[in-house]
């Protein structure tokens, strides 16, 4: 081989061992120990301020009379449960170490290695201090001015007493929302296919669904129900004269929800590929039967999550109910309240809607997580 050959097969190897020189040679990595220090002094610093609220609630339940050993247990727990940033803030300073000696032994990978963990608990040590100071500032609120805000909104004894009358009163919210769910769902479709009504023929039809939407969508619940409940009585319409002040309210939540939902529908038939409709129109379907057999169900199935987002606004909408007479659980609640100069009633009503409504949106987070997957593995 050639002088000039054999330097040209060797340029490749020369590269090569000219790029691990360039690697071992690249900048070491930026020592975290002064980073893990100053975590480290947030959380204790986050730590001493968490002790220190727990004493005050201990002092705020001492004026109280609520002192025992129920609450001395409870205040424990929570005076170990503050000492958690304190976890990754010392795991973060060993790591910030082993990096620094890494890196004195020339060892830079191991040195990389421990500084990226290092900075990971340091940031995750700032999270929870971050997470935990928020948490004591509520409760700092909570326990202000001789417990004020507690007294007025969260007085245990106020809770429990009123709690049974509140239950029986929630159960009307529960029928008026069930039942207008039902008519919400069949209603909207409804007019969903009346929006996309085909052809010149369907124009008319397409008009009146469309000013519905745009009426209804335009329109607060609270004045439909209002307008509902006490001006069809005073039509003195057969009938509907002498339905009851839930029914008024199931009427006027259908019409309002159901321009909503009817959208929702719209949307799901109209992200059906149109081969869909091609197929079963060339199978010799009709075009109702198209929708029915086929390109319904697979648009509801696309639509299931706002579906129950919407009806999560539906239940809450069903306490608007009040401004009818309807003794539901928050016109109940107001009864009590105003009895007893206290709001705490109030706050019972609020815990029984968040007690229904966040496992509905943990269940929609989850049908959206799954319909995501289930693009990805198709894509």
């Amino acid at each position: 081989m050639t002088g000039e050959g054999k330097a040209a097969a060797d340029a490749p190897l020369a590269g090569a061992a000219g790029g691990r020189r360039q690697f071992r040679a690249a900048a070491p990595p930026k020592e975290a120990t002064g980073a893990a220090g100053a975590a480290l002094m947030v959380a204790v610093l986050v730590v001493l301020a968490s002790w220190g609220t727990l004493r005050d609630v201990r002092a705020a339940l001492a004026s109280l009379g609520e002192e025992g050993r129920l609450a001395e247990a409870l205040l424990i727990i929570a005076g170990l449960a503050a000492l958690f940033p304190l976890i990754p803030a010392l795991r973060g300073r060993k790591a910030a170490r082993e990096g620094r000696q890494a890196l004195g032994n020339s060892d830079v990978i191991a040195a990389r290695l421990a500084t990226a963990a290092a900075r990971t608990l340091i940031w995750i040590t700032f999270g929870y201090a971050a997470a935990q100071i928020l948490v004591l500032l509520l409760v700092q609120f909570f326990i202000a001015n001789d417990m004020a805000v507690s007294r007025i909104f969260f007085l245990l004894p106020q809770i429990w007493s009123s709690l049974y009358l509140i239950f029986k009163a929630f159960w009307i919210n529960v029928y008026i929302f069930m039942v207008a769910e039902v008519l919400v769902l069949i209603w909207a479709l409804v007019v969903a296919v009346a929006r996309l009504a085909p052809g010149p023929a369907g124009k008319p039809i397409r008009m009146i669904a469309t000013a519905y939407v745009d009426v209804f969508r335009s329109l607060p619940a609270i004045i439909n129900i209002y307008l509902i409940g006490y001006g069809i009585p005073l039509t003195g319409l057969p009938i509907l004269r002498d339905l009851s002040a839930e029914s008024f309210a199931i009427l006027a939540l259908t019409l309002t929800n159901g321009a909503y939902v009817a959208e929702v529908y719209r949307a799901g038939i109209e992200s059906i590929h149109w081969s869909q409709t091609a197929a079963a129109r060339s199978l010799g379907l009709s075009y109702m039967q198209t929708l029915r057999y086929v390109i319904i169900p697979q648009g509801v199935r696309h639509i299931i999550p706002p579906l129950l987002n919407s009806f999560i606004g539906l239940q809450k909408d069903t306490a608007l109910v009040n401004v009818i007479g309807s003794i539901d659980a928050f016109n109940q609640s107001i009864i009590i309240a105003s009895n007893n100069f206290n709001l705490s009633p109030v706050t019972t009503v609020a815990i029984f809607f968040i007690v229904i409504t966040i496992p509905q949106a943990r269940l929609v987070d989850r049908l959206i997580e799954r319909d995501r997957r289930r693009m990805r593995v198709g894509g």
